[in-house]
């Protein structure tokens, strides 16, 4: 066969071509993701229809007809209720979020003191932001910082009473100060505390097991509001006469005692879900009990585990809020105690004051959620199909 008959072969490379149109671009995303079969064109447009019934009212009540400044309820309620506002005006009084945000953060911690809890506040950022970004380097000096020298400065700076600041009783706390710390504490309590207890609750030693099963059950089988309740009015009917404890300190115990309870659960499933072998693998190379579970169990079952443990914290936040039954006010109990203020006394203040703490609420679970997600596409490299 000569040269000349060979037409059919390519002497050079083809240039790469682009996909098809209908298989790029915004249209093949709405084919794949919202239009792949009939079913799924279905959901899409019955979700499409309830997004069209709901957002344009509530777009409507939360910035066309919302009321952003005032000074008093006048500003909110209508001509009919006393106000400024025409008879059927419905929108939100952002003005009496405006008017009340200060104590909405700080609770009635003193005003002039309001800087301690801002630089508090910039710590906790400055310290945080570099531990969850795994580039940044030296995460054993940081988790130092934050998690050891961090809470000694913070309980100086909000207390006070030392180094020339004036002493502020937790009382005056409130707001979004009681419920981050009470929920930096749980977290930090409750995780390492939960660890012991998982494993504990799968010790060969009966006591310990004992103790472990004791306390897990006990503690979940009550609600969170009995506990808070027990630390906070029956623990000092058992404490000698003229010993008591702070009543936020109190809290703090009972929210990270119930926490934990949960997280030893959570963390003993991961346990249960590591394979048979890798104990005996830790144990042919002859590694102590200590070094099997600190380096081969407890790193593979806290990464299965990673859903549940920011589901906990999750919970565990939102449930802070629970603290009003015990007379401390957290975000929500603080704009709680605000409706009661006559000089904000409307119809559209209550709305706008629970949709604003369910922001607040918002805002921090779903960052949580969502740096939870990062972790697990990070550290899911043994489970990955």
């Amino acid at each position: 066969m000569s040269q000349s008959d060979l037409h059919y072969v390519r002497t050079e490379m083809a240039l790469p071509q682009p996909a098809p149109l209908r298989e790029r671009g915004p249209v093949a995303w709405m084919r794949k993701n919202l239009f792949a079969n009939p079913f799924d064109s279905v959901l899409t447009i019955i979700g499409l229809l309830i997004v069209a019934i709901v957002v344009p009212p509530l777009f409507n009540w939360a910035f066309v007809n919302a009321q952003w400044t005032g000074t008093d309820r006048t500003f909110c309620a209508t001509v009919a209720q006393g106000g400024i506002q025409p008879d059927g005006w419905s929108g939100a009084c952002w003005a009496f979020v405006n008017a009340k945000f200060g104590q909405f953060m700080f609770g009635r911690y003193p005003i002039e003191e309001r800087w301690r809890v801002m630089l508090v506040a910039i710590m906790f950022v400055a310290l945080l932001v570099p531990l969850l970004i795994p580039r940044v380097p030296r995460k054993g000096l940081n988790a130092l910082l934050f998690f050891v020298v961090f809470p000694i400065v913070a309980f100086v700076l909000l207390v006070g009473g030392m180094f020339g600041l004036s002493h502020v009783e937790t009382p005056l706390w409130g707001g979004l100060l009681v419920t981050l710390t009470l929920s930096f504490v749980g977290i930090v309590v409750s995780l390492p505390l939960g660890i012991i207890l998982a494993l504990g609750r799968r010790s060969k030693m009966p006591v310990v097991k004992m103790l472990s099963v004791i306390f897990i059950e006990t503690i979940r089988g009550v609600p969170l509001i009995t506990v808070l309740f027990m630390a906070s009015v029956m623990l000092p009917l058992f404490l000698p006469a003229g010993v008591s404890f702070d009543k936020f300190l109190r809290a703090l115990i009972g929210v990270s005692l119930f926490a934990s309870a949960y997280m030893a659960e959570v963390v003993r499933g991961g346990l249960q879900a590591i394979p048979k072998g890798q104990y005996e693998g830790a144990d042919s190379l002859g590694l102590s009990y200590w070094q099997k579970t600190g380096l081969i169990i407890l790193p593979q079952a806290l990464k299965l585990v990673i859903p549940g443990i920011v589901n906990t914290f999750i919970g565990m936040f939102k449930d802070t809020s629970l603290v009003y039954i015990i007379s401390m006010f957290d975000l929500l109990g603080v704009v709680r105690q605000n409706f009661s203020d006559p000089a904000w006394a409307s119809p559209q203040t209550p709305a706008s004051g629970l949709v604003f703490a369910a922001l607040v609420f918002w805002m921090f679970c779903f960052g949580m959620s969502r740096y939870s997600i990062y972790m697990e596409h990070r550290l899911d490299t043994g489970h990955k199909r």
